[in-house]
């Protein structure tokens, strides 16, 4: 299959259910996606106020660090009642032990008896080759948030979060169902878009 993706892109994260999904979005291109881990990159500061300007942040210090081509990610839950938090926070709420369930519990506590239950997943990817050439696309997909957390499948905020148009949470969807909607898959999508220009 031709695309105009580099043969070999170091995927600037950390997080192993994140590798998975762009292994599987890149699978059958061509493409060998090398993690964070493999090549002992540090993780940078996020200190952007959104979600692309984290995304070439951390994209910009892995190209530095390997002067390879670096993909990066930067993605979280959008929630209407809490005017958009957490945001680019999603993966702090959960602290240094990345404990989701004290954050989706967190997310419930904040809307109390709000009855707008509507939310976004976001993902902003950021692709930057060593030339200095920089491609920024960004996904999104619309929901509502249930609570308590259902499902085993995904991982992050998954459990709470319901799709428009399903009852299932995309932890419960599984791969199959989430990557029908997947906001990282249609960001993975606008870059393939911005890279055949």
């Amino acid at each position: 299959m031709n695309n105009n993706f580099p043969k070999k892109i170091v995927l600037a994260s950390h997080n192993k259910g994140k590798v998975a999904e762009f292994q599987d979005m890149f699978a059958g291109m061509d493409v060998k996606i090398i993690g964070a881990d493999a090549v002992g990159l540090p993780e940078p500061e996020e200190t952007e106020d959104t979600f692309e300007g984290n995304a070439l942040l951390k994209a910009r210090h892995a190209c530095e660090i390997t002067a390879m081509p670096c993909l990066a990610d930067d993605s979280g839950l959008a929630v209407n009642a809490l005017d958009g938090a957490p945001g680019i926070y999603s993966a702090r709420w959960a602290g240094p032990n990345k404990d989701f369930a004290m954050a989706m519990k967190k997310v419930s506590d904040d809307i109390g008896d709000n009855s707008d239950k509507g939310a976004q997943f976001v993902a902003v990817l950021a692709l930057v080759m060593p030339d200095g050439t920089e491609y920024v696309a960004r996904g999104e997909v619309d929901g509502d948030i249930t609570y308590p957390p259902r499902g085993a499948h995904g991982f992050g905020y998954d459990p709470i979060f319901v799709p428009s148009g399903e009852s299932q949470t995309f932890a419960e969807l599984g791969k199959g169902g989430k990557e029908k909607h997947s906001h990282r898959k249609r960001a993975f999508l606008a870059l393939k878009q911005l890279l055949a220009k």
